[in-house]
Protein backbone atom coordinates (compact mmCIF):
# COMPACT_ATOMS: atom_id res chain seq x y z
CA UNK A 1 0.00 0.00 0.00
CA UNK A 2 2.33 2.65 1.24
CA UNK A 3 4.65 1.65 -2.34
CA UNK A 4 1.29 2.61 -4.15
CA UNK A 5 1.04 5.71 -2.50
CA UNK A 6 4.90 6.92 -3.31
CA UNK A 7 4.36 5.63 -6.68
CA UNK A 8 0.88 7.92 -6.91
CA UNK A 9 3.10 10.76 -5.30
CA UNK A 10 6.22 10.90 -7.62
CA UNK A 11 4.22 10.48 -11.19
CA UNK A 12 1.95 13.38 -9.50
CA UNK A 13 4.58 15.61 -9.19
CA UNK A 14 6.51 15.08 -12.44
CA UNK A 15 7.27 17.46 -15.37
CA UNK A 16 7.00 17.27 -18.84
CA UNK A 17 8.68 19.07 -21.66
CA UNK A 18 8.94 19.11 -25.62
CA UNK A 19 11.45 17.00 -27.52
CA UNK A 20 12.09 17.75 -30.87
CA UNK A 21 12.75 15.26 -33.01
CA UNK A 22 13.53 15.99 -36.73
CA UNK A 23 12.29 13.02 -38.77
CA UNK A 24 14.05 12.90 -42.61
CA UNK A 25 11.76 10.81 -43.96
CA UNK A 26 10.11 11.96 -47.68
CA UNK A 27 6.91 10.60 -47.15
CA UNK A 28 6.02 11.80 -43.77
CA UNK A 29 7.56 15.36 -45.12
CA UNK A 30 4.97 15.63 -47.69
CA UNK A 31 2.27 14.30 -45.82
CA UNK A 32 2.95 17.28 -43.04
CA UNK A 33 3.56 19.85 -45.96
CA UNK A 34 0.17 18.25 -47.68
CA UNK A 35 -1.97 18.95 -44.82
CA UNK A 36 -0.55 22.19 -43.99
CA UNK A 37 -0.89 23.66 -47.31
CA UNK A 38 -4.74 22.21 -47.29
CA UNK A 39 -5.52 24.08 -43.77
CA UNK A 40 -4.11 27.19 -45.22
CA UNK A 41 -5.46 26.93 -48.26
CA UNK A 42 -8.91 26.36 -46.56
CA UNK A 43 -8.36 29.45 -44.47
CA UNK A 44 -7.24 31.91 -46.85
CA UNK A 45 -9.60 31.00 -49.68
CA UNK A 46 -13.14 29.86 -47.68
CA UNK A 47 -12.73 31.57 -44.19
CA UNK A 48 -11.07 34.95 -45.06
CA UNK A 49 -12.19 35.34 -48.57
CA UNK A 50 -15.49 33.72 -49.21
CA UNK A 51 -16.99 34.10 -45.45
CA UNK A 52 -15.48 37.37 -45.17
CA UNK A 53 -14.05 36.13 -41.49
CA UNK A 54 -12.29 39.41 -41.15
CA UNK A 55 -15.63 41.62 -40.71
CA UNK A 56 -18.19 41.97 -38.19
CA UNK A 57 -21.48 41.32 -39.74
CA UNK A 58 -24.64 42.99 -38.74
CA UNK A 59 -27.53 40.18 -40.18
CA UNK A 60 -30.60 41.99 -38.12
CA UNK A 61 -31.89 44.11 -41.27
CA UNK A 62 -34.67 46.62 -40.76
CA UNK A 63 -37.14 46.82 -44.07
CA UNK A 64 -39.87 48.37 -45.03
CA UNK A 65 -41.97 47.60 -47.98
CA UNK A 66 -44.44 49.34 -50.13
CA UNK A 67 -46.46 48.23 -53.40
CA UNK A 68 -48.92 49.26 -55.93
CA UNK A 69 -50.67 47.29 -58.93
CA UNK A 70 -51.37 48.93 -62.26
CA UNK A 71 -53.30 47.49 -64.84
CA UNK A 72 -56.95 46.98 -66.09
CA UNK A 73 -58.92 43.50 -67.14
CA UNK A 74 -62.15 42.02 -68.22
CA UNK A 75 -64.25 40.11 -65.70
CA UNK A 76 -67.66 39.04 -66.13
CA UNK A 77 -68.01 41.06 -69.09
CA UNK A 78 -66.82 44.14 -66.70
CA UNK A 79 -63.51 46.64 -66.91
CA UNK A 80 -61.76 45.72 -63.44
CA UNK A 81 -59.26 48.40 -62.04
CA UNK A 82 -57.02 47.85 -59.00
CA UNK A 83 -59.92 48.61 -56.18
CA UNK A 84 -61.67 46.02 -57.41
CA UNK A 85 -58.87 43.16 -57.85
CA UNK A 86 -56.48 44.01 -55.39
CA UNK A 87 -56.26 42.77 -51.45
CA UNK A 88 -55.70 44.31 -49.15
CA UNK A 89 -55.33 47.51 -50.74
CA UNK A 90 -53.33 49.42 -48.36
CA UNK A 91 -49.84 48.42 -50.49
CA UNK A 92 -48.47 45.52 -47.71
CA UNK A 93 -45.96 43.35 -48.49
CA UNK A 94 -48.19 40.80 -49.24
CA UNK A 95 -51.22 40.91 -51.24
CA UNK A 96 -53.40 38.96 -53.86
CA UNK A 97 -54.06 39.82 -57.36
CA UNK A 98 -57.83 37.94 -57.90
CA UNK A 99 -57.87 36.84 -60.90
CA UNK A 100 -61.21 35.01 -60.72
CA UNK A 101 -64.75 35.59 -59.13
CA UNK A 102 -67.29 33.58 -58.19
CA UNK A 103 -69.73 35.92 -56.87
CA UNK A 104 -73.31 34.70 -55.16
CA UNK A 105 -75.61 38.26 -55.50
CA UNK A 106 -78.53 38.95 -52.54
CA UNK A 107 -78.21 36.80 -49.92
CA UNK A 108 -80.87 37.11 -47.34
CA UNK A 109 -80.53 35.54 -43.65
CA UNK A 110 -83.16 32.47 -43.76
CA UNK A 111 -83.51 28.84 -44.33
CA UNK A 112 -82.30 27.09 -47.90
CA UNK A 113 -81.20 24.10 -49.63
CA UNK A 114 -77.64 22.78 -49.69
CA UNK A 115 -75.53 23.57 -52.81
CA UNK A 116 -72.99 20.66 -52.69
CA UNK A 117 -73.36 17.22 -53.45
CA UNK A 118 -72.06 15.36 -50.48
CA UNK A 119 -75.10 17.05 -48.61
CA UNK A 120 -77.68 15.32 -51.18
CA UNK A 121 -80.62 13.20 -49.54
CA UNK A 122 -83.57 11.06 -49.47
CA UNK A 123 -85.15 11.05 -46.06
CA UNK A 124 -84.40 13.24 -43.14
CA UNK A 125 -82.22 10.67 -41.42
CA UNK A 126 -79.66 11.36 -44.18
CA UNK A 127 -79.54 14.55 -42.96
CA UNK A 128 -79.00 14.01 -39.59
CA UNK A 129 -74.99 12.41 -39.78
CA UNK A 130 -74.27 16.05 -41.31
CA UNK A 131 -75.32 17.87 -38.18
CA UNK A 132 -72.62 19.96 -36.66
CA UNK A 133 -70.52 19.83 -40.09
CA UNK A 134 -68.54 22.60 -40.86
CA UNK A 135 -68.43 21.82 -44.52
CA UNK A 136 -71.62 23.20 -45.19
CA UNK A 137 -72.97 26.95 -46.31
CA UNK A 138 -75.13 27.18 -43.05
CA UNK A 139 -76.06 25.29 -39.76
CA UNK A 140 -77.66 22.06 -40.84
CA UNK A 141 -81.17 22.08 -39.74
CA UNK A 142 -81.45 17.99 -40.34
CA UNK A 143 -84.64 18.11 -42.38
CA UNK A 144 -84.03 16.90 -46.17
CA UNK A 145 -85.53 19.26 -48.76
CA UNK A 146 -87.09 16.72 -51.17
CA UNK A 147 -86.94 17.73 -55.06
CA UNK A 148 -90.25 18.75 -56.63
CA UNK A 149 -89.25 16.58 -59.67
CA UNK A 150 -88.78 13.37 -57.91
CA UNK A 151 -85.24 13.73 -57.43
CA UNK A 152 -82.83 13.24 -54.94
CA UNK A 153 -83.07 16.01 -52.48
CA UNK A 154 -80.89 18.31 -50.68
CA UNK A 155 -80.34 18.60 -46.60
CA UNK A 156 -81.54 22.30 -45.37
CA UNK A 157 -79.46 25.03 -44.21
CA UNK A 158 -79.94 28.01 -41.91
CA UNK A 159 -77.48 31.39 -42.60
CA UNK A 160 -76.89 33.15 -46.09
CA UNK A 161 -79.30 32.17 -48.58
CA UNK A 162 -79.39 31.14 -51.00
CA UNK A 163 -76.35 29.20 -50.61
CA UNK A 164 -73.29 29.82 -52.68
CA UNK A 165 -72.63 26.93 -55.74
CA UNK A 166 -68.60 27.17 -56.10
CA UNK A 167 -68.82 24.27 -58.67
CA UNK A 168 -70.04 27.07 -61.46
CA UNK A 169 -67.91 27.75 -64.66
CA UNK A 170 -66.24 31.00 -64.49
CA UNK A 171 -63.26 32.08 -66.96
CA UNK A 172 -60.33 33.71 -64.87
CA UNK A 173 -58.50 37.00 -66.03
CA UNK A 174 -56.15 36.77 -67.99
CA UNK A 175 -55.34 40.04 -68.64
CA UNK A 176 -53.37 39.72 -65.30
CA UNK A 177 -50.53 39.32 -67.45
CA UNK A 178 -49.80 42.75 -68.37
CA UNK A 179 -50.30 44.32 -64.69
CA UNK A 180 -47.26 45.64 -63.50
CA UNK A 181 -46.32 45.68 -59.33
CA UNK A 182 -44.00 48.85 -58.29
CA UNK A 183 -41.98 47.69 -55.45
CA UNK A 184 -40.48 50.30 -53.01
CA UNK A 185 -38.17 49.17 -50.15
CA UNK A 186 -35.63 50.80 -47.71
CA UNK A 187 -33.50 48.78 -45.31
CA UNK A 188 -31.32 49.99 -42.57
CA UNK A 189 -28.40 47.83 -41.08
CA UNK A 190 -28.53 49.37 -37.56
CA UNK A 191 -25.02 48.02 -36.21
CA UNK A 192 -23.44 50.38 -39.05
CA UNK A 193 -26.18 53.22 -38.91
CA UNK A 194 -26.71 52.41 -43.34
CA UNK A 195 -29.90 53.03 -44.86
CA UNK A 196 -30.84 52.23 -48.86
CA UNK A 197 -33.37 51.82 -50.87
CA UNK A 198 -33.58 49.52 -53.74
CA UNK A 199 -33.83 52.04 -56.47
CA UNK A 200 -30.75 54.51 -57.37
CA UNK A 201 -31.89 58.40 -55.95
CA UNK A 202 -30.22 59.45 -59.18
CA UNK A 203 -33.55 58.01 -60.98
CA UNK A 204 -36.56 60.40 -62.02
CA UNK A 205 -40.47 59.72 -62.56
CA UNK A 206 -40.06 59.58 -66.31
CA UNK A 207 -37.49 56.90 -65.86
CA UNK A 208 -39.27 54.83 -63.28
CA UNK A 209 -42.89 55.15 -65.37
CA UNK A 210 -40.71 54.14 -68.72
CA UNK A 211 -38.72 51.07 -66.91
CA UNK A 212 -39.65 47.39 -66.67
CA UNK A 213 -37.20 44.55 -64.35
CA UNK A 214 -34.90 42.58 -66.35
CA UNK A 215 -32.38 41.17 -64.32
CA UNK A 216 -29.70 41.70 -67.31
CA UNK A 217 -30.30 44.66 -68.58
CA UNK A 218 -32.31 46.78 -66.01
CA UNK A 219 -31.91 44.98 -62.66
CA UNK A 220 -32.52 48.18 -60.60
CA UNK A 221 -36.07 49.01 -61.75
CA UNK A 222 -38.66 48.85 -59.25
CA UNK A 223 -41.21 48.05 -61.86
CA UNK A 224 -42.30 44.49 -62.30
CA UNK A 225 -44.59 42.98 -65.06
CA UNK A 226 -46.72 39.54 -63.38
CA UNK A 227 -46.18 37.92 -67.00
CA UNK A 228 -42.46 38.27 -66.43
CA UNK A 229 -42.17 36.95 -62.73
CA UNK A 230 -44.24 34.52 -63.42
CA UNK A 231 -41.91 33.10 -65.78
CA UNK A 232 -39.19 33.41 -63.44
CA UNK A 233 -41.01 30.91 -61.34
CA UNK A 234 -41.47 28.56 -64.26
CA UNK A 235 -45.26 29.44 -64.52
CA UNK A 236 -47.31 31.08 -66.55
CA UNK A 237 -50.63 33.04 -66.27
CA UNK A 238 -52.67 30.34 -67.69
CA UNK A 239 -52.39 28.10 -65.02
CA UNK A 240 -52.54 29.75 -61.93
CA UNK A 241 -55.08 32.28 -62.93
CA UNK A 242 -58.11 29.66 -62.56
CA UNK A 243 -56.95 28.02 -59.05
CA UNK A 244 -54.71 31.04 -57.69
CA UNK A 245 -51.15 30.10 -56.48
CA UNK A 246 -48.26 31.94 -53.91
CA UNK A 247 -45.42 33.94 -55.72
CA UNK A 248 -42.25 35.25 -53.45
CA UNK A 249 -40.68 38.04 -54.21
CA UNK A 250 -37.43 37.66 -52.48
CA UNK A 251 -35.01 41.04 -52.31
CA UNK A 252 -31.61 40.04 -51.17
CA UNK A 253 -29.10 42.59 -49.13
CA UNK A 254 -25.59 41.31 -48.91
CA UNK A 255 -23.14 44.71 -48.74
CA UNK A 256 -19.55 44.56 -48.27
CA UNK A 257 -19.58 47.66 -46.44
CA UNK A 258 -15.48 47.61 -47.17
CA UNK A 259 -16.27 49.09 -50.29
CA UNK A 260 -18.31 51.93 -51.50
CA UNK A 261 -21.68 52.14 -50.73
CA UNK A 262 -22.83 52.41 -54.17
CA UNK A 263 -22.23 48.53 -54.43
CA UNK A 264 -24.67 47.64 -51.17
CA UNK A 265 -27.48 46.94 -53.92
CA UNK A 266 -30.26 44.57 -53.97
CA UNK A 267 -30.51 41.07 -55.62
CA UNK A 268 -34.01 39.61 -57.05
CA UNK A 269 -35.06 36.13 -56.72
CA UNK A 270 -38.48 34.77 -57.52
CA UNK A 271 -39.76 31.40 -56.31
CA UNK A 272 -43.45 29.47 -56.32
CA UNK A 273 -44.33 29.10 -52.84
CA UNK A 274 -47.21 26.90 -52.80
CA UNK A 275 -44.77 24.45 -55.32
CA UNK A 276 -45.34 21.15 -52.74
CA UNK A 277 -49.06 21.35 -52.92
CA UNK A 278 -49.64 22.18 -56.57
CA UNK A 279 -49.33 18.32 -57.76
CA UNK A 280 -51.87 17.29 -54.60
CA UNK A 281 -55.27 16.43 -55.31
CA UNK A 282 -56.81 18.44 -52.58
CA UNK A 283 -56.00 22.43 -51.40
CA UNK A 284 -54.63 23.84 -54.74
CA UNK A 285 -54.03 27.24 -55.39
CA UNK A 286 -54.91 30.13 -53.40
CA UNK A 287 -58.36 31.35 -52.38
CA UNK A 288 -60.36 33.17 -50.07
CA UNK A 289 -64.29 34.39 -49.31
CA UNK A 290 -65.43 38.40 -48.66
CA UNK A 291 -68.88 39.80 -48.65
CA UNK A 292 -69.76 43.08 -49.19
CA UNK A 293 -73.24 44.09 -47.15
CA UNK A 294 -75.87 46.37 -47.76
CA UNK A 295 -79.63 47.17 -46.45
CA UNK A 296 -82.91 47.07 -48.07
CA UNK A 297 -85.78 50.04 -47.96
CA UNK A 298 -86.87 48.11 -44.59
CA UNK A 299 -83.63 47.99 -42.76
CA UNK A 300 -82.70 44.24 -43.85
CA UNK A 301 -79.45 43.11 -44.23
CA UNK A 302 -78.64 41.53 -47.45
CA UNK A 303 -74.95 41.02 -48.90
CA UNK A 304 -73.27 39.91 -52.28
CA UNK A 305 -70.97 36.80 -51.47
CA UNK A 306 -67.56 36.98 -53.17
CA UNK A 307 -65.06 33.66 -53.49
CA UNK A 308 -61.95 34.78 -55.36
CA UNK A 309 -59.33 32.76 -56.72
CA UNK A 310 -55.88 35.14 -56.68
CA UNK A 311 -52.29 34.62 -56.72
CA UNK A 312 -50.81 36.07 -53.54
CA UNK A 313 -47.73 37.90 -53.31
CA UNK A 314 -45.32 37.74 -50.30
CA UNK A 315 -42.34 39.81 -50.60
CA UNK A 316 -39.59 39.30 -48.61
CA UNK A 317 -36.53 40.89 -47.69
CA UNK A 318 -33.41 39.51 -46.39
CA UNK A 319 -29.57 40.40 -45.71
CA UNK A 320 -27.02 41.12 -44.14
CA UNK A 321 -23.71 43.92 -44.01
CA UNK A 322 -20.03 43.22 -43.04
CA UNK A 323 -17.23 45.20 -42.33
CA UNK A 324 -13.57 45.10 -41.38
CA UNK A 325 -12.87 44.17 -37.33
CA UNK A 326 -9.66 43.89 -35.88
CA UNK A 327 -11.02 41.38 -32.90
CA UNK A 328 -12.69 38.59 -35.48
CA UNK A 329 -9.33 38.97 -37.64
CA UNK A 330 -7.26 37.89 -34.82
CA UNK A 331 -9.44 35.31 -33.64
CA UNK A 332 -9.19 33.82 -36.88
CA UNK A 333 -5.49 34.33 -37.59
CA UNK A 334 -4.93 32.88 -34.05
CA UNK A 335 -7.10 29.50 -35.44
CA UNK A 336 -5.48 29.30 -38.52
CA UNK A 337 -2.16 29.34 -36.91
CA UNK A 338 -3.11 26.56 -33.88
CA UNK A 339 -4.89 24.33 -36.88
CA UNK A 340 -1.52 24.31 -38.64
CA UNK A 341 -0.40 21.72 -35.81
CA UNK A 342 -3.07 19.60 -37.08
CA UNK A 343 -0.24 18.60 -39.59
CA UNK A 344 1.94 17.40 -36.61
CA UNK A 345 -0.57 15.03 -35.25
CA UNK A 346 -1.66 13.50 -38.23
CA UNK A 347 2.17 12.76 -39.06
CA UNK A 348 2.89 11.59 -35.20
CA UNK A 349 -0.07 9.05 -35.91
CA UNK A 350 1.90 7.77 -38.69
CA UNK A 351 4.81 7.22 -37.39
CA UNK A 352 4.03 5.70 -34.06
CA UNK A 353 1.25 3.54 -35.44
CA UNK A 354 1.75 2.66 -39.04
CA UNK A 355 5.78 2.95 -40.08
CA UNK A 356 8.15 -0.19 -39.40
CA UNK A 357 10.20 2.43 -37.86
CA UNK A 358 7.43 3.05 -35.31
CA UNK A 359 9.06 1.50 -32.42
CA UNK A 360 12.58 3.45 -32.73
CA UNK A 361 11.01 6.71 -33.33
CA UNK A 362 8.97 5.88 -30.00
CA UNK A 363 11.97 5.51 -28.42
CA UNK A 364 13.12 8.84 -30.08
CA UNK A 365 10.29 11.10 -28.96
CA UNK A 366 9.28 9.98 -25.55
CA UNK A 367 12.09 9.35 -23.05
CA UNK A 368 11.72 9.58 -19.07
CA UNK A 369 14.97 11.34 -17.22
CA UNK A 370 14.90 11.20 -13.57
CA UNK A 371 16.91 13.16 -10.61
CA UNK A 372 19.01 9.72 -10.41
CA UNK A 373 20.17 9.39 -13.70
CA UNK A 374 20.67 12.92 -13.87
CA UNK A 375 23.02 13.42 -11.03
CA UNK A 376 24.97 9.41 -12.05
CA UNK A 377 25.49 11.47 -15.15
CA UNK A 378 26.92 14.89 -13.81
CA UNK A 379 29.10 12.26 -11.46
CA UNK A 380 30.44 10.97 -14.37
CA UNK A 381 31.55 14.34 -16.49
CA UNK A 382 31.34 17.03 -13.56
CA UNK A 383 30.00 20.79 -15.18
CA UNK A 384 29.24 18.92 -18.87
CA UNK A 385 25.47 18.41 -19.92
CA UNK A 386 24.15 15.30 -20.15
CA UNK A 387 25.95 13.20 -22.96
CA UNK A 388 23.86 11.73 -25.79
CA UNK A 389 23.54 8.26 -26.79
CA UNK A 390 25.44 6.89 -29.65
CA UNK A 391 23.89 7.07 -32.63
CA UNK A 392 21.77 10.14 -32.24
CA UNK A 393 23.18 12.92 -33.96
CA UNK A 394 22.16 16.79 -32.65
CA UNK A 395 20.74 19.27 -35.27
CA UNK A 396 22.19 22.90 -35.43
CA UNK A 397 19.06 24.45 -33.83
CA UNK A 398 18.02 24.62 -30.02
CA UNK A 399 18.76 20.86 -29.01
CA UNK A 400 16.45 19.08 -31.37
CA UNK A 401 17.04 15.57 -32.06
CA UNK A 402 17.68 14.56 -36.10
CA UNK A 403 16.67 11.25 -37.35
CA UNK A 404 18.28 10.49 -40.50
CA UNK A 405 16.52 7.65 -42.87
CA UNK A 406 19.15 5.41 -41.89
CA UNK A 407 18.22 5.34 -38.36
CA UNK A 408 15.10 3.99 -38.85
CA UNK A 409 13.26 1.68 -41.13
CA UNK A 410 10.15 3.18 -42.78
Amino acid sequence: MGSWVWGFVTDFFTYETTKSVVVKSWSVGIINRIVQLLIITYFVCWVFIHEKAYQSTDTGIESSVMTKVKGFGYHHNHVMDVADYVSPPQGAGVFCIMTKLIITENQFQGKCAETGKRFSCNTDEDCHKHLGSILSNGVITGTCLNSSDGSKGMCEIEGWCPAENDGVVVMPMLDVNNFTIFIKNSIRFPLFNVTRGNFPSTMNSSEIKSCKYNPDTNPFCPIFRVGDVLNYTGQDVENLAAKGGEIGINIEWKCNLDLSIDYCVPKYSFTRLDEPFSRNAVSKGYNFRFAKYFKTENGTDFRTLHKAYAIRFDVMVTGNAGRFDTVPTLINLVAAFTSIGLGAVLCDLILLNFLKGAEQYKAKKFEEVSDAQIEASLAQSPGSLVSLKGGIKSSCDSGAMSLAASDQQL
